[in-house]
């Protein structure tokens, strides 16, 4: 029993320690994060359903871009290929869910696609040969810490698919466009 009580002192003096070994720092840095939502949707939907694989979302925070540590993932939830014909205003499709990220200056945002897109035209599929397999967007603004980040990629179907005469073949080059809510601060 005596034992017990010699411990006991020394088990408050290690919850001591540990719960001050946490700085002012550590707790500053960690709500210095920003937390984005990031959500795709398309526009001009004559071309029939075009089948995209999506397979990351990143943003460039680094001015150079050609250093080694320029992009970021964001750690996107859906990832595969979806007809994005059907995505519009009402039914985008969530691709990053709130994630934290430091309070970086955002350069871009790109999409980051695998080699599975087609398109869907009078009941025949036809691949899609890529033009560029990350698509991107120059957003260049400051996150601000403790905010909340709403953005929208929204894809031009019409603008995205060409057809190349000379080898017969379609060709997905995605124009995109971002727009960035903050909601909170």
């Amino acid at each position: 029993m005596k034992q017990l009580l010699i411990f006991k002192p020394l088990l408050y003096l290690l919850a001591l320690v540990v719960f001050a070994s946490c700085t002012k720092e550590n707790i500053e840095e960690a709500s210095a994060t920003s937390q984005i939502t990031v959500s795709l949707k398309s526009s001009n939907h004559s071309v029939g359903k075009m089948y995209v694989d999506i397979q990351d979302v990143q943003i460039r925070i680094n001015e150079n871009a050609h250093d080694s540590d320029v992009w970021m993932s964001l750690n996107t939830i859906n990832q595969g290929a979806f007809n994005i014909s059907d995505l519009n205003e009402n039914t985008p499709l969530l691709l990053v869910d709130n994630f934290n990220v430091e309070g970086h200056y955002v350069y871009e945002i790109r999409l980051v696609l695998g080699y599975n897109n087609f398109v869907d035209i009078n009941s025949v599929l036809h691949s899609l040969d890529i033009e560029n397999t990350t698509p991107s967007n120059l957003v260049e603004m400051q996150l601000n810490s403790k905010a909340l980040y709403d953005v929208v990629i929204d894809v031009d179907l019409e603008k995205s698919l060409t057809f190349n005469h000379e080898e017969s073949k379609m060709v997905l080059s995605p124009k995109l466009y971002t727009s960035i809510r903050q909601i909170k601060y």
